[in-house]
């Protein structure tokens, strides 16, 4: 069955986009590919060299007096000295009373209008398409301010909605405080959930696709409770999730340790089922290893095979490989096969640095911003592992963070890619706090392969495409399916890949 990217529901992790926990424990969950908007203001990030120097650059630049004066109504003696920000987004005066400059006329401005204006301009000032998606943006703005309700907190939400639906990037995104909360960290005390994963089953004709548990955290509170994997998630607490985004149900399946939350859900035979979960804390270990001794000939193996699941990508994620590899050789292994299916992303930085372990020439990645420059992130050269034979397992629930690591993978020719074409999210959020407590997910750059290819709403072709029967095949019974006489072919017999595509 194939399915979309998941998203590890009361997981804790560093990023958007899927299953993101510590090893410790799975307080909250996380959706995107985030780099810190303090890389985008100057502060020390993650963005290397011409990247952080346009965004530098730009952001330096001295705003310009005012053409027509009428619309600068200063009070108090105040002046666009005083509140710089205001002054670049056109707007001038003192909190008590600012007036906002729309087409040459000088109209009173509310602190409503005030926080919409400041959520359009961080999508003025760092999104990644400077047409913003053919439209002219401040014209979007003065339209917005004129035609769009904002007299209460709510109006406001639903008119800073409006102009980031106009973009036609479901990456950019608004959340109210306690969603922004969730997905930073900064609320106070642990979110908790249940402890699944769920995508969208995408072999389904309908529109929208319903959502679907791909597994159960084992020995979590929903798979104590009887959830399995296959089940369609139908509602939550009586609220149906057709159209629900990934992140809306993940909203809804979190809540207080100890609080209840029922599932509605239709079983693989086409029963429905109600059942409660309480809600807890949830252990979460996204690395796993197992080596299998005994594999068929069809494999193309030379010995005992060390297989590898990274279920998503965090801080935590390149030192837990870098033991499992360890592990693995000690154990014997001849052969790599590392399991990224249904890996939705996360920690952008972390799937450069597992690659890094891996891929011993070449580069790893190429980024570019809204200017179109370029940033390379390249091997260091003293790679953990750059001669054992390796395949890489992919489906269409693999994504962003994922796909970088397949396609260093696939373009430095180091290994196979085996499986499904990938999800294709080519593309990377910062988080933009606003200054009530909310927040935006920007999309800020986008990524390509080495070779320089955009695999954006693409994704990765895999080298060698494999039956849906193997596809399905869990991490517990890898092993016994790589034993089969159905087995699929995952390397060559002189040890080497076919190359990328």
């Amino acid at each position: 069955m194939p399915w979309a990217p998941a998203t590890q529901l009361g997981a804790r992790g560093e990023t958007l986009d899927a299953r993101f926990c510590s090893r410790r424990s799975c307080d909250n969950s996380r959706l995107g590919e985030f780099l810190p908007w303090r890389t985008l203001r100057g502060s020390k990030g993650r963005l290397n060299g011409s990247i952080l120097a346009a965004k530098q650059a730009r952001d330096s630049e001295e705003p310009t007096a005012p053409r027509n004066q009428s619309c600068a109504a200063f009070r108090g003696g105040s002046s666009h000295q005083d509140y710089p920000f205001l002054h670049k987004i056109g707007i001038f005066g003192a909190t008590a009373a600012a007036t906002l400059c729309i087409a040459g006329a000088a109209l009173p401005i509310t602190n409503e209008q005030l926080l919409f204006i400041e959520a359009w301009r961080a999508v003025d000032r760092a999104y990644v398409d400077k047409t913003f998606n053919n439209q002219t943006w401040l014209k979007v703005r003065e339209a917005a301010l004129k035609n769009y309700p904002m007299a209460t907190r709510q109006e406001t939400y639903e008119a800073i909605r409006k102009i980031l639906l106009s973009l036609g990037d479901p990456f950019t995104r608004f959340f109210e405080p306690a969603q922004y909360g969730i997905v930073t960290g900064s609320e106070k005390g642990a979110v908790t959930g249940v402890g699944i994963e769920v995508g969208y089953n995408m072999s389904t004709s309908g529109e929208p696709p319903p959502m679907v548990i791909i597994s159960p955290v084992p020995d979590g509170p929903a798979d104590r409770a009887g959830v399995s994997t296959g089940d369609l998630l139908v509602a939550i607490d009586g609220s149906p999730t057709v159209g629900l985004s990934l992140y809306e149900a993940g909203v809804r399946l979190q809540g207080e340790e100890g609080t209840k939350v029922v599932l509605t859900l239709k079983t693989s035979g086409g029963r429905t089922k109600e059942i409660a979960v309480v809600r807890e804390k949830v252990l979460f270990n996204p690395v796993a290893i197992k080596i299998c001794r005994s594999v068929s000939d069809k494999v193309g193996a030379n010995g005992p095979v060390g297989y590898l699941s990274i279920a998503r990508f965090s801080e935590q994620t390149p030192l837990d490989v870098k033991r499992a590899l360890s592990e693995l050789k000690a154990q014997g292994a001849q052969q790599l096969l590392i399991d990224i299916r249904n890996n939705g992303g996360g920690s952008f930085a972390a799937g450069v640095e597992v690659a890094k372990m891996l891929v011993d020439e070449g580069d790893i990645v190429l980024i570019s911003d809204s200017d179109g420059v370029r940033d390379i992130y390249s091997v260091d050269g003293v790679a953990l592992d750059s001669t054992t034979p390796m395949a890489i397992l992919v489906n269409k629930g693999t994504a962003s963070a994922s796909e970088v690591f397949a396609g260093a993978v696939q373009d430095s020719h180091r290994g196979q890619i085996v499986g499904q074409r990938t999800f294709g999210k080519g593309l990377i959020q910062t988080l933009v706090p606003l200054s009530d407590g909310s927040g935006l997910a920007v999309t800020v750059a986008k990524y390509q392969t080495p070779s320089g290819r955009d695999i954006n709403k693409i994704g990765i072709v895999p080298d060698v495409e494999l039956p849906s029967s193997f596809m399905s095949v869990t991490k517990q019974d890898i092993c016994k399916a790589l034993q089969s006489n159905e087995a699929p072919s995952l390397y060559q017999p002189d040890g080497q890949p076919t190359g990328g595509t």
